[in-house]
């Protein structure tokens, strides 16, 4: 073990509020599904193995988990594997005894230790080296481990659930990831789905966010327009509800929906995709005309902004007839009116989802 200041311990706490059950499933099939296996695998004492891209939730899934498991009592203990040094990760996962190497100075328990009675998370497992693997699977293997420095074996107590946004099977391929532990962890997995497979979710997720953020920022930003939910179920959401958090909480900051349509032609892509023919050639005619009105869109958006969303005046700007702008706005899937800044009668979240939020 090489020599190195342990770092500073964590003390093994619960996330402090998770959002509601129906807010965090929606009523997406893809998300009913995640929760039907959770209830059924909640309360069994194997391994969880929890996948999906990055900004799906996956800590939080963990978290329903452990609160839906016989362990709920017990503590819940994370490992951000990336997050810790390869030089210290072993000594936080499995401790060490005073004099184990430089900079120990006293006995620290690990967080496999701190887990007992509990779960223990281990976030992007993926990223843990081939060596500690090896000494990962040895201990799901016989349930005991020994802290680093000492000669005693202690028995593991606690639930494992584990999480990875790569692809474990190419990891294995490749060589970065064992197949003995990964069949180890694996015993039940559960994948969860993009944003953008699960879009009849998005209102609910908006407006529960919006909340919270109302109330962690001080602020009354009101339920965003029905228009404004189209736009956001129509993105592609790289980022997931990672994304999204950050999309709410700055039209929160800053009180207008403009937000989020300057967000999307500031994104707008450089590349665009395109499929061949039956017959294999590349339509450049059709091409060229994607990527002229996805220009179009982004010229015309900015130019309603620049003017405060006045029409007519964008109209004489783009020396296009008002009616023609009309037609272009409507084609380009831009709100006929400006977003609304203040709250009026149209409900953009369910009444009876926006009750159980608050």
């Amino acid at each position: 073990m090489a020599s190195a200041a342990p770092i500073k311990q964590e003390l093994p706490v619960k996330q402090a509020e998770l959002p509601p059950d129906h807010i965090y499933f929606g009523p997406s099939e893809a998300m009913q599904a995640v929760r039907q296996k959770v209830e059924r695998a909640a309360g069994l004492n194997v391994p969880i193995l929890i996948l999906g891209e990055s900004g799906t939730g996956k800590e939080v899934l963990a978290h329903f988990i452990h609160d839906a498991s016989p362990w709920r009592k017990g503590p819940f203990v994370k490992v951000n594997c990336p997050a810790i040094p390869g030089t210290l990760i072993e000594s936080e996962l499995f401790g060490f005894q005073k004099g184990a190497f430089t900079g120990a100075n006293a006995n620290k328990p690990g967080r496999m230790e701190l887990a007992q009675g509990g779960s223990l998370f281990m976030d992007e497992i993926a990223e843990l080296d081939s060596s500690l693997q090896a000494k990962l699977l040895h201990v799901l293997q016989d349930g005991h481990f020994t802290r680093i420095g000492d000669h005693e074996e202690r028995r593991m107590d606690a639930r494992i659930l584990c999480a990875t946004n790569r692809n474990l099977a190419r990891e294995i391929e490749g060589g970065g990831f064992r197949a003995d532990l990964f069949y180890r962890i694996n015993v039940i997995s559960i994948t969860l789905p993009s944003l953008r497979e699960r879009r009849e979710d998005i209102p609910y997720l908006v407006e529960y966010l919006r909340l919270q953020f109302n109330r962690r920022f001080q602020r009354e930003a009101p339920p965003v327009s029905k228009e404004t939910l189209h736009l956001l179920q129509q993105r592609e959401w790289p980022g997931n509800v990672r994304e999204l958090e950050n999309c709410l909480a700055r039209y929160v900051v800053l009180g207008s929906e403009d937000t989020f349509y300057s967000e999307r032609a500031e994104k707008a892509p450089v590349h665009f995709t395109y499929e061949t023919t039956a017959d294999g050639n590349i339509p450049l005619k059709r091409i060229a005309q994607q990527v002229t009105r996805r220009m179009e869109r982004d010229v015309i958006l900015k130019v309603l902004q620049a003017n405060h969303w006045n029409r007519r005046r964008t109209a004489e700007v783009l020396k296009i007839s008002y009616r023609a702008l009309l037609y272009k706005v409507r084609q380009a899937g831009l709100p006929a009116k400006r977003p609304r800044r203040k709250q009026d009668g149209d409900a953009a979240f369910p009444a009876e989802s926006t009750a159980q939020v608050d």
